[in-house]
């Protein structure tokens, strides 16, 4: 786990930095034009022009748009019904505060008698602020080790079903939200998704990697089996 979480952060990393893509691109390119005798000289330069439009049109305005909307298209509505638990699911410091705002909100509601936080690094800071916010401590409840919406799914089930919640509000962002509702749905809960916003100051190479994360995300869960309700 600790390795595959390396390895996301440096394929994060390197595509937040358009240059070590079109670097490497532009040299496939090139190259049949410095070294005129190489072998497979047009193929070589077909396929780094091919990436170079894939590279441009995956990360152009309109695919990321498009995308975002596919991610959603099949997110069910919160139908406005009373929950065992309301599960807010962390993400880092710059989308914690909108969380807890609108978990602390939905518990206001009386949408739910408990707000439980999952996440390691975050739900014992999201418990603070939930606590800052006047919400009582019988109210709330965390585990703070899972580093994967898998994990997220599968400590909380551990902690709440032996307690009998079933149905439960679930909170993150639109794009995480799909295979967030379908991995706790394959945990056993019944789940009504509740999304919230994204920050208004998220850079927009770091969404467009957030979408197509998840689309990877979905494909290896789906593989995996994670995407089914357990029979």
């Amino acid at each position: 786990m600790t390795h595959w979480l390396a390895l996301k952060n440096l394929i994060f990393q390197w595509f937040m930095a358009p240059t070590l893509i079109l670097l490497p691109l532009a040299i496939i390119v090139g190259l049949p034009w410095l070294i005129p005798r190489l072998r497979w000289k047009r193929l070589l330069m077909g396929l780094g022009i091919i990436l170079l439009l894939v590279y441009f049109t995956a990360t152009s305005s309109l695919t990321v748009a498009l995308a975002s909307k596919g991610l959603v298209a099949f997110v069910p509505k919160d139908s406005g019904e009373t929950v065992d638990a309301i599960v807010v699911l962390g993400r880092g410091d710059q989308w914690r505060e909108t969380r807890v705002d609108v978990a602390a909100e939905l518990w206001q509601a009386h949408r739910a008698p408990l707000i439980f936080a999952s996440g390691a690094g975050d739900a014992s800071q999201m418990i603070e602020l939930l606590r800052a916010k006047g919400i009582p401590n019988q109210a709330l409840a965390h585990e703070d080790c899972s580093r994967t919406t898998k994990e997220n799914a599968e400590l909380t089930a551990t902690v709440l079903q032996s307690q009998g919640v079933r149905k439960i509000l679930l909170i993150t962002d639109a794009p995480h939200m799909l295979r967030s509702l379908l991995t706790f749905r394959h945990f056993g809960f019944n789940v009504i998704p509740h999304t919230s916003p994204l920050p208004p100051d998220l850079a927009p190479r770091k969404k467009t990697l957030m979408v197509f994360y998840e689309y990877a995300g979905l494909v290896s869960y789906g593989i995996q089996g994670r995407l089914f309700a357990h029979s």
